[in-house]
Order: C-alpha cells, then sequence, then structure tokens
C-alpha cells in the first residue's frame, strides 16, 4: 500500500506511526488501552483503506486521519477521538509555523534543526509557534542566515522563564549549529574530512600536541572518532555551549573556532589515556564521563590538555620563607604559575613582623604587608596574557603581629599606602581562638613576631599544632623575654567580621582539625590552604644550599642549589551528582574509578610551571576529586535544603559512598602501579584515617585491611573546588553551594538574558531555597557532615543579609569549627559583590 504525503510525494503505507498516534492520543485523556484492541483498530482501518480505496487510487495522510477519527467513533471512543481533533490540528499549527519560518529563513538546515525541537520538546509549554512569534520581533526580511540564526538563538533564550526553563537547551541547541557552520566553513576545502587530518592540521599549526598523533595509530583514532556521540552536544544549555565555543575549543590565532565540542571531549580523554596500556579503552572510557558531563576537569586541564604546552593543574600553594631570597623565589614561583593560569596560595606566616630584627639591627623589619603588596602587584602585572589578572590568597596565623594591619588590606579604611586590594586574605586558626571567640571574648589575645620566638625560644610557633601547639603558645605569652602586642579578643573580632561584611575576605584555615586530620602527618605539616580553600596537603619551604661559581668550557656559570621543600600542587576534577544515579553503586563505582585514573594521569602527563612543583606532585601524587551539582540532586532527591533531618542522611550517605569508591580506586591504581612514595607510615598505612572517622562498618574495616596491604596510589584524594566555570558547563549548581536564585536576569551583550536553576518545574520550585534564605548554621552543619568523609576541604561560602548582627556571624563560624569544618571561603552578602576562583573551577 502507498500514501499520498502532505508535500505530494507518495510513500510506503505505515501502520506503526498510525498505532503510536492513536496510543498517544489514549494516554493524553488518561484512557488505557489493551494493546491487542489497539491493533484491532489498526487492523480495521487498513482493511477499510483496501475496500476503499482501488489500487490506481492512492488515499493522502489526510483521507488515513480522518478514517481513525472514524474508527474511534465506531468503538465508541469519544473523548480520545476529541483529543486526536486537537491532535491533529496542533500539527496543522505546526506545519502552518514552520512554512511561516521559512518566509525569512531558506536554509533547509536551520528549518531541521527547528523541526527537532518541535518533535523532542514538550508543545505545551516549548511551543515553536511561541517561538516563531518571539524570533519575528528581532528578524528582518533582508537578513543573512546567520543572522537569522542568531535571532533564533535570542528569542530561544529570552523565552526561557520559571514555568519553561528548557528553552535554555533550545537556545543552545540553535548556538551548538551557529558554532558548527562556523566550524564546518573553516575546514570546508582544506580537505581534512576526518578527526585524525584535523589533528595533523591543527598540530602543523601548533595548536595540538604531536604527542597525540605519536601515541594513537590512524586506525585508534578512526575508532576513536567512530564512538563520538554528537548528540551529547544538546546536553550543552545556552550558557554552557556559549562558554565552550569562547573558551575551550580551540581556536586559530586570529579567534576562529575550529574544534568541535564532541572533539574536544575526545581530544582530552585521549590525551589523559596515554599513560595506559589499553589507551583506547580508557580514552573511551573517559571520554563516556566527560561528554555526558557527568564529570568535569579543572579549567586548566579542559583548555590545555591536548595542546603543545599542557599545563593541567589549578591550584598550587607555596610556603613563604624568612628571607629575601626566599620571599623573592616565592614571588617569582607566583609570577611563573599565574603565567600559565593557575591560581596560588601564599603562607607568609614565617615571615617576620614589622619592628624585628635585621642581622641583629633591633626595629628595622618592615613585616609582612610591604611584600603582600609585591604579590598584589605580581597578580596585577602578570595578568595571563591578557584573558585575566593573577589571583593569589595570602594565609597569616590568628597570632602573627601584623595581623590588625593584614585584616585592613581590603577594607575602606586605613592608610591607602597599606593596601592590597587584589588579593585575598586568610587567617589561620588555632582551636584556642574559637574556644576563647565562644567562651572569653573578653579575654586578651597575643600577637608575636614568630622571628623573634625562633630565636628567643628554639622553636617555631607555627611548626605545632593541638595540644602542643597551645603549649608553646602559654609559654610565649608568659615569657617576660618574649615582645607581644595584646589586643582585646572582642576587638579582634570585631576587625575580622568588619572584613567579612565589607569585602567578603578573610577565608578560614582551621590549622588544628586540618592538621589532627592530615593523613601524611607523619611527613610534615599543614599550614594553608589555597585560593579556594579546598586544598589540604603537606607544605615545606623552598631552601636554599649553595650559591657557586663554575667554570664550563670557558664560560663562567652560576649554579644556585635549593632544596626542593614541599610546593603543592593539586589536580582537580568535580563529579556532576545530578547526572549520576547515587542509588546505583555499580554507575558511582564505575565513574569514579574512571575519573580517578584520568587525575592521576594528569600528575605524570603534566607541563609543570616550576620544578618544585613536579618534585612534590610526584612524590605525593596528590589529586583533589570534588563534586558539584550539590543542590541540584539534593532538590531531585524531594529534599529541601533547610529539612535539617533529611539532608544529613543525604549528605552522610552520598560522600560517604564518594570516599569509600574512590579510596578504592587508588588503591587499585596503586595494585598496578605502585603507591606513592610516602605510604609507609601514613594513616592510610596505618589504619588510623579510617579509626579517626569512625569507619568500623564491615565494608570499611575489609577496605582498611586491603589498602594497608596493598597500598594507596595517591597520598590526598578528596576536595571540593568552587566549580564556577564548569558547573555552568554542565548546566548544574556550583560545588556544594546552594542556588544564589531560583530564577534572576543576566546582562550579556546588551541583552537582558533569564536564568534558572537547573531542573527547575513546578514541582522543585520550593525545594529550592535561595541561599540567603537558608539557615547558615545549618550551611555549617551539614558542611561538617560532608567533611569527614574528605581528607581535604570544601570551598563552602556563607550568605548573610543586612539582618546579619555580628554575633549571629561569628556564631556561624563557631559552630562551623564545633562540626569539624576545615576551611570556610567568602561571606558573601547581598550588597557586596565577589570575585570567583576561576582557576580552580572544576
Amino acid at each position: 500500500m502507498k500514501i499520498i504525503k502532505r508535500d505530494g510525494t507518495t510513500a510506503e503505507f505505515d501502520k506503526k506511526k498510525i498505532r503510536l498516534a492513536m496510543a498517544k492520543a489514549f494516554r493524553s485523556v488518561n484512557n488505557p488501552i489493551d494493546s491487542e484492541e489497539l491493533d484491532r483498530m489498526v487492523l480495521d482501518i487498513e482493511k477499510t483503506i483496501q475496500e476503499r480505496y482501488p489500487k490506481e487510487q492512492i488515499p493522502s495522510v489526510e483521507e488515513i486521519q480522518d478514517l481513525v477519527e472514524l474508527t474511534l467513533i465506531d468503538h465508541n471512543y469519544y473523548q480520545v477521538v476529541k483529543s486526536y481533533i486537537l491532535y491533529r490540528a496542533k500539527h496543522s499549527m505546526d506545519r502552518k509555523v514552520i512554512e511561516e519560518f521559512g518566509d525569512y529563513i531558506k536554509d533547509p538546515q536551520i528549518i531541521d534543526e527547528i523541526r527537532k525541537v518541535q518533535a523532542d520538546f514538550d508543545r505545551t509549554r516549548y511551543s515553536i509557534e511561541q517561538l516563531y512569534y518571539k524570533f519575528t520581533s528581532f528578524a528582518k526580511e533582508d537578513m543573512k542566515e546567520e543572522e537569522y540564526l542568531k535571532a533564533l538563538t535570542k528569542a530561544a533564550s529570552e523565552l526561557t522563564a520559571k514555568e519553561a526553563p528548557d528553552w535554555e537547551y533550545v537556545a543552545g541547541r540553535f548556538l551548538n549549529l551557529s558554532v558548527r557552520r562556523e566550524i564546518e566553513g573553516f575546514w570546508d576545502g582544506k580537505g581534512c574530512d576526518s578527526f585524525k587530518d584535523r589533528i595533523r592540521y591543527m598540530e602543523k599549526e601548533g595548536l595540538y600536541g604531536s604527542f597525540i598523533p605519536e601515541s594513537y595509530s590512524d586506525e585508534e583514532i578512526d575508532e576513536l572518532e567512530d564512538y563520538m556521540k554528537p548528540h551529547r552536544d544538546h546536553l550543552l544549555n545556552y550558557s554552557g555551549m556559549d562558554l565552550i565555543s569562547k573558551r575551550y575549543l580551540i581556536s586559530t590565532h586570529e579567534g576562529e573556532v575550529i574544534e568541535r565540542p564532541q572533539e574536544m571531549f575526545m581530544g582530552i580523554a585521549m590525551h589523559l589515556a596515554l599513560p595506559e596500556k589499553d589507551k583506547v579503552h580508557w580514552a573511551k572510557r573517559l571520554y563516556d564521563i566527560y561528554s555526558k558531563l557527568q564529570v568535569t576537569v579543572a579549567t586548566p586541564t579542559m583548555s590545555n590538555a591536548r595542546k603543545p604546552f599542557h599545563q593541567l593543574s589549578s591550584c598550587f600553594i607555596d610556603t613563604v620563607p624568612d628571607s629575601l631570597d626566599g620571599i623573592y623565589r616565592s614571588i617569582d614561583n607566583f609570577a611563573q604559575v599565574s603565567k600559565h593560569g593557575g591560581g596560588m596560595g601564599l603562607y607568609f606566616g614565617k615571615v617576620r613582623a614589622t619592628g624585628s630584627d635585621i642581622r641583629g639591627f633591633k626595629g628595622v623589619a618592615g613585616g609582612v604587608i610591604r611584600w603582600i603588596k609585591i604579590a598584589n602587584d605580581t597578580a596585577v602585572a602578570v595578568d595571563q596574557l591578557g584573558v585575566r589578572q593573577g589571583s593569589v590568597a595570602i594565609y597569616l596565623d590568628a597570632w602573627h603581629r601584623d595581623l590588625p594591619e593584614f585584616l585592613q588590606l581590603r577594607t575602606n579604611n586605613g592608610d591607602d599606602r597599606m593596601k592590597a586590594h587584589d588579593v585575598f586574605p586568610a587567617i589561620c586558626y588555632p582551636d584556642l581562638f574559637w574556644k576563647m571567640a565562644k567562651e572569653n571574648i573578653n579575654g586578651s589575645w597575643y600577637l608575636f613576631d614568630p622571628h623573634e620566638i625562633m630565636v628567643k625560644k628554639g622553636y617555631c610557633l607555627e611548626d605545632s599544632y593541638g595540644k602542643e601547639w597551645e603549649e608553646r603558645y602559654w609559654d610565649c605569652v608568659e615569657d617576660p623575654e618574649v615582645s607581644k602586642r595584646v589586643i582585646k579578643m572582642k576587638d579582634l573580632v570585631r576587625i575580622i567580621i568588619k572584613s567579612w561584611v565589607e569585602t567578603g575576605t578573610p577565608f578560614t584555615f582551621n590549622r588544628d582539625i586540618v592538621n589532627r586530620l592530615n593523613p601524611n602527618k607523619h611527613k610534615g605539616m599543614i599550614y594553608s590552604s589555597n585560593l579556594c580553600t579546598e586544598i589540604l596537603q603537606n607544605m615545606k619551604e623552598i631552601e636554599t644550599i649553595s650559591t657557586e661559581i663554575k667554570d664550563d668550557n670557558g664560560d663562567t656559570i652560576i649554579v644556585n642549589t635549593t632544596k626542593a621543600g614541599d610546593f603543592v600542587v593539586c589536580n582537580l576534577a568535580s563529579l556532576v551528582l545530578d547526572r549520576i544515579d547515587l542509588k546505583d553503586d555499580k554507575e558511582v563505582e564505575r565513574i569514579i574509578e574512571t575519573a580517578v585514573r584520568g587525575l592521576d594521569n594528569v600528575i605524570d602527563l603534566n607541563q609543570y610551571p616550576v620544578a618544585y612543583g613536579e618534585v612534590t606532585n610526584q612524590k605525593y601524587r596528590s589529586i583533589g576529586l570534588g563534586t558539584s551539582g550539590y543542590h541540584h540532586a539534593l532538590v531531585k532527591e524531594g529534599i529541601r535544603w533547610s529539612d535539617e533531618e533529611a539532608h544529613r542522611e543525604f549528605a552522610d550517605k552520598v560522600y560517604e559512598k564518594i570516599n569509600y569508591y574512590t579510596i578504592k580506586a587508588s588503591m587499585n591504581i596503586a595494585k598496578e602501579k605502585g603507591s606513592y612514595s610516602y605510604f609507609e607510615g601514613s594513616d592510610w598505612q596505618t589504619g588510623e584515617y579510617f579509626d579517626l572517622r569512625g569507619y568500623d562498618s564491615d565494608k570499611w574495616q575489609e577496605l582498611k585491611k586491603e589498602v594497608s596491604e596493598k597500598g594507596l596510589r595517591n597520598a590526598y584524594l578528596m576536595a571540593i573546588a568552587p566549580t564556577g566555570s564548569t558547573s555552568i558547563i554542565a548546566g548544574t549548581t556550583a560545588a556544594v553551594d546552594p542556588v544564589m536564585s531560583r530564577y534572576f536576569l543576566e546582562e550579556k551583550k546588551g541583552s537582558i538574558l533569564p536564568r534558572v536553576a537547573p531542573g527547575l518545574s513546578p514541582e522543585t520550585f520550593w525545594l529550592y531555597e535561595n541561599a540567603h534564605d537558608i539557615d547558615q548554621g545549618v550551611v555549617a552543619e551539614i558542611a561538617g557532615i560532608r567533611q569527614r568523609h574528605m581528607d581535604q576541604s570544601q570551598s563552602i561560602n556563607i550568605y548573610i543579609t543586612t539582618e546579619y548582627t555580628m554575633r549571629t556571624l561569628l556564631n556561624i563560624y563557631i559552630r562551623a569549627w564545633e562540626a569539624g569544618v576545615k576551611t570556610v571561603y567568602y561571606v558573601r552578602s547581598k550588597s557586596l559583590e565577589v570575585a570567583e576562583c576561576d582557576s580552580c573551577s572544576s
């Protein structure tokens, strides 16, 4: 049998389409129908066509649909008939709208994309008629096809609303088509029809690393090209597609985008799979988790993997020594890190205070502020190829004598000559500080010069923690030979809170909690964190040993010998929680196993901006697996943030599971490739790591035993970064933060574009609570629950309103400390704009 289609062409009669349309009509009125009954009606229609139409007369689609209506009436399905008639009318209207689009747009590729949107999205909320009316408000008759495509993108984006959030994904499709056409236009006529051809071309242009074609055969690259899934581009919404096209897809030196999104994901996967014996197998696994947006990699990894210069790490931390050479070396290290897109944490707690002595001359030292100003100017000067200025957090101990001046670096009061507005100050607090803030706020707090303590007491106060630190602190307080600066605790707290409210800083580092739970305390101390407060690893200053003048074939050379110290580097990735079935342990394990494998390989593949980082990273092999999409995952479970009991249970179960499979993944790699250098004697090896966290179930005890026997590949495993950029790409909520707003307007290129919380619907609207409306004490408590399951830390923010008193804000921090929270990032006030750390995004 044949039928005449609406465009006049003839096609084979397909009764499956009739059956499908009838089934939809029954479903639309919630009228279940027996499958056999439906088949009988379709058979009746088929017989009627054969009886009514002779062979030479071919029925039209419209005539067959009329027969469907009559058949439904004959079987007394009157309500279904009504639905089917409306269904026909809607499709007729949609066809008419497509024709009206055709009055403007002649390009069949664009029209085809509109048809796909029509087919893939709910026609009730995402009507192409609505799209058409919005489109016509921007379109003009004399526009080019690309301008029409941009008008479509803008129309879809501006239709985004609380009631219809997926217009952002429709806009993403049109933007994707626009980018795809730009890419195809570049490659047209260049004879690069395959992935391997495009790789070779980009390599010759200095845009792609030669190590890819050198390591993979043509057949392997072809196999991986066949494995790519172009339809996964549809997982990107407008914001995500816009971001990767501008910042992550490979462009020519003139700025033309020439890499497709799926080629980007595959290129990253191929690079990170290079150390594996079965590279193709692991490239496929890595590609799957990246292209499905189940895992996002850090901004430097996403930008630089597959490229000739591949600095892949986000976070660096240096301990600034108390010497002129050491200070300038740390500033130089920061400059090198910043040059290649990394963020930096600098610990200044060892640098002598204002008024200290230098070579026995008393009262001549200028203190830490003048050196911090140099770090500030370096951040501005080394601006990462003009993309953005460098970013550095400066950490100082709560007992350092220059602390009051340090707290005024970014505030609006005080001497402008003492300001450093482009650094992010952070304070390292001992437990005693919070105990006094809670129990004895009218008491005195003592500030010291670290150099004087070292000279007079023979120890460095910053080199101890917990009980030992407290004993040494009181020893210094009671020693009349040690000079001290005395400040009332309440006055110091007032200065800190003023800075929190005014600038969002200083960040918080709870040093005693950090070091008690450091799994590698047998090899050192953790003095501070990084730019985004999530990295906690052993630190040690770089030390100059000697300077020698040598003769080298008649040339005089000067050789400086240094001890490498522990210059912290961390490699980041994030599990996108709302894109993973958290109840499916097999899926969670497989994704984590793959993500950890990729992170571990970064260590060997990385091109380090400073050699000290490479030495430390090879010793510890530290990684930072984090999460994003936390609030969205919570909402998908039907849990409100402020529902404490359900929220606690969710956080505890999810992060315990993630921790378990992360440790297991690292252990399995250790069995294959060996443990990190300092595994022996670590808390991992002795089992203290598991004991300190109360992991006493049979499952955990078995893993504890296995790790002790088989080793661990990575000294540090979990850290939750802010994920500012990469959560936009994944279309999810950032890190572990609550959403700032369910719905807001964003200004972009002169347009006001609506933005919505991911997965927003009438069912989830009230489950989403805006960050500033949430009890921040609950934020602190939940952070403590997550913290138990992390060997490093998490970038958490405190959200405040004008209703918060100084005491209220202080109590939140005390509550966080009591809950075992290791670090706190920004204080975010509704009236305060703060910079987001992008280099640590993961």
